[in-house]
């Protein structure tokens, strides 16, 4: 295990009641979240969504991004099933952070699109750690779920780490002419999934 349950309290929010859980990182005390909605029974596969922090479009409404939209779309579909789960993966930009983030903003700015920006400034396209997740889940009694994604690489790895994706739920939403191109990076460059 890379994290460890710290603290767990009610959420009341727009979509409902839910359990917050805090989890901190063993090695550099960063922490990271999961809101748990409904009764979770331990041998179904529990609809679920990974959602990587993003301030600026989770908490700013940037149109330059999907992110915002997808939150709001994850929390509206878990209240529609009564149940399920968010892990908010506080890895920001990619985990790159946010100062550097909005250094690859401005080359993008610029001309570079998204991978150019983060491999300008020294980084992989993705520098996420979605093992940790996996441990969030085994940490909450959870070893199958229903993934709401588009990104192929969250389901290879939490395979890879003991958690069973039976159903792959796209999440297709926030599409507008800011972030058009950054889309289209995703799904050429980085292999994410849009039906």
């Amino acid at each position: 295990m890379k994290i460890k349950k710290v603290a767990e309290t009610k959420l009341p929010t727009p979509w409902g009641e839910f359990i917050m859980i805090g989890f901190e990182e063993l090695k550099n005390g960063k922490d990271h979240l999961a809101l748990i909605l409904g009764n979770i029974k331990k041998n179904n596969s529990v609809l679920s969504r990974i959602h990587s922090e993003c301030l600026t479009g989770d908490a700013l409404f940037s149109l330059r991004c999907d992110c915002g939209f997808q939150l709001k779309y994850a929390l509206k579909k878990i209240k529609k099933e009564g149940n399920g789960i968010l892990l908010y993966h506080r890895q920001e930009g990619r985990n790159i952070g946010l100062l550097n983030k909005i250094k690859a903003y401005s080359l993008q700015d610029k001309g570079l699109d998204t991978v150019e920006a983060n491999h300008k400034l020294g980084f992989a396209d993705d520098e996420r750690d979605f093992s940790l997740c996996a441990d969030m889940f085994k940490l909450i009694n959870v070893f199958k779920i229903r993934l709401l994604t588009n990104n192929p690489k969250k389901i290879k790895i939490l395979t890879k780490y003991g958690i069973t994706v039976t159903e792959r739920l796209p999440l297709i939403t926030g599409l507008n002419s800011k972030n058009k191109k950054y889309l289209n990076i995703k799904k050429k460059k980085m292999g994410h999934l849009f039906t």
